[in-house]
């Protein structure tokens, strides 16, 4: 595959719209080139649409998308049809197919058109699955043998040997384990060409040249890494928040002022009217003095109104620059009721399905006591979790849990896609009134149209804060939070949202992350550790 010196993507003018009509997005223009570039933007921004379209996936509804070079596109969701191989996931199934088939003789110009000059895919494709721990697998291994956090490991080893001359990642780090992440950052740090990594790993965007955020107003590029660009955001809010004092301190200044201006003149017209009166004018005069007088007064009002509407077109302006800035905010917990001492108990425990070294537990936990879990993909961490939840029973042991604790799988398996977020959320909290509920909501990014749709045609991260408001406002207050990977596809307003609610929280809270910066931000009392060696729990 012949590689341009400088690969690019260029957007011009590009416009999206949803198939009910309403408008994604309008009048893009940006060019990503060799410079690493995270994209970053709140969830239902458009992120992923906008990633399709410059992959040439989608069309834009107006403007152009220009490609020079080719592009390899990789999805956050790595579903495998049935009967796919590992070949089918690294999306080299029909180059490696072709080889097979020269190899066996065939002359087909086909054959030899999709293999190229790459003549040692194979080769590639083994050293980067061994590169990614999964040296025990090859081509023609069935991806059903494999974990999510694997599958996605596999489909990140095609995007290396694709020979692309761009890269465009969606959500590479969400199913990875922190020594994958590692890797995987470590590997996109070597990779010489153009690349767009969506995400909102802090410590994967922290390793970017350039940060570039799509809003409602478009896209704006940051010249820096992520705490480059987190910097400048929260200047550029609290610029808006000062440009809104500023325009309403000036709209009070000239209202006192056009008040005084009025009075003045009142009194004005009424010492001339007493005048005119004391020096016995004639009636003519006293009215056309009056008509002046009155004439005066109005082109005053008009003039008045022009200014109060053009202070309050500024306020206006000024406050909907804030509105676009506000924060993402979580309601904050109640404080728990009838917390007891100790909320769960596991003793000689054997989880299901869990290799040898992480199949028993004993562990015991307390009210108040806020616990990360950490460890390699497909130890038994998810596992755990549903044992403590009471989804999936242990096969040994005993497992004792307070009935008030509320559970949050990664797969968001309890939000029924047909039924609206407002429907969960009263379904789960019958105490509080509907407009409150509404509100909440609105406060994580919910808006109407959001809340009334059926959830299942939000994106990932709406969805995703659709569950957590259910387990997180659902009433009685849980003793028991268990979240399984909360912070995967949430925006980044809306995780550090998240922390700032779950470090006030006190009732008990065991979590699972890959995330070192959200678990860093949780004021976690314990770190739970799956290992070769079994568990261990140990303070934070």
């Amino acid at each position: 595959m012949t590689q341009l010196s400088t690969p690019h993507i260029t957007l011009d003018g590009v416009t999206y719209s949803l198939p009910d009509g309403s408008m994604l997005f309008s009048d893009l223009h940006e060019q990503f080139d060799q410079q690493a570039t995270g994209l970053v933007g709140r969830n239902g921004a458009g992120k992923t649409v906008l990633a399709r379209i410059l992959a040439g996936q989608l069309a834009p509804a107006s403007g152009r998308c220009v490609r020079h070079g080719s592009v390899y596109y990789l999805a956050q969701q790595v579903a495998p049809a049935p009967g796919a191989t590992i070949a089918d996931l690294a999306g080299v199934r029909a180059e490696l197919d072709a080889l097979a088939r020269i190899e066996a003789g065939s002359v087909a110009m086909e054959d030899f058109d999709l293999v190229g000059d790459r003549w040692d895919l194979p080769q590639l494709l083994q050293q980067e699955l061994e590169r990614n721990d999964l040296g025990r697998h090859d081509a023609n291994t069935p991806a059903s043998a494999l974990s999510g956090g694997e599958a996605m490991r596999v489909a990140l080893a095609g995007a290396m040997v694709s020979g692309a001359d761009f890269l465009i990642l969606d959500e590479p780090s969400n199913h990875l384990d922190r020594h994958h992440r590692q890797a995987l950052i470590a590997q996109l740090q070597r990779w010489p060409r153009g690349l767009l990594v969506i995400s909102h790993d802090r410590q994967l965007l922290d390793t970017m040249a350039r940060i570039v955020e799509l809003s409602p107003q478009g896209l704006r590029s940051y010249g820096g890494n992520y705490s480059f660009y987190a910097a400048a955001r929260a200047q550029e809010r609290q610029s808006a928040l000062d440009q809104l004092d500023q325009c309403k301190l000036e709209r009070q200044r000239e209202e006192q002022a056009m008040r005084t201006q009025r009075e003045r003149q009142d009194q004005r017209q009424a010492r001339g009217a007493r005048q005119g009166k004391q020096a016995n004018q004639a009636r003519i005069l006293l009215g056309r003095q009056k008509e002046r007088s009155e004439s005066s007064a109005g082109k005053l009002r008009q003039q008045q109104d022009a200014a109060r509407e053009q202070l309050s077109a500024q306020v206006r302006a000024a406050a909907q620059q804030v509105r676009d800035e506000a924060e993402i905010v979580l309601h904050a917990l109640p404080a728990v009721r009838g917390a007891r001492r100790c909320v769960a108990q596991l003793d000689a425990v054997a989880l299901p399905c869990v290799p040898a070294a992480t199949r028993h537990i004993t562990l015991g936990l307390n009210a108040g006591q806020r616990v990360g879990v950490i460890g390699p993909n497909g130890c038994g961490k998810s596992t755990l979790l549903k044992v403590l939840a009471g989804r999936i029973a242990a096969l040994a042991g005993s497992c004792q849990v307070t009935d008030a604790g509320v559970y949050l799988d990664q797969r968001l398996a309890d939000l029924d896609p047909a039924r609206t977020v407002l429907e969960h959320l009263m379904a789960a909290n019958r105490t509080v009134a509907q407009g409150t509920l509404r509100t909440w909501l609105a406060q994580l990014g919910l808006g109407a149209q959001k809340i009334n749709a059926p959830s299942g045609m939000l994106s990932g991260g709406e969805r995703l804060k659709a569950a957590l408001a259910c387990v997180l406002y659902a009433d009685p207050t849980a003793q028991l939070l268990l979240l399984d990977e909360p912070g995967n596809h949430l925006d980044l307003p809306s995780l550090q949202a998240l922390e700032t609610m779950l470090r006030s929280y006190r009732g008990a809270l065991v979590v699972v992350s890959h995330d070192d910066a959200f678990l860093d931000n949780l004021a976690l009392t314990d770190r739970l550790s799956a290992g070769e060696h079994g568990w261990r729990l140990d303070p934070w």
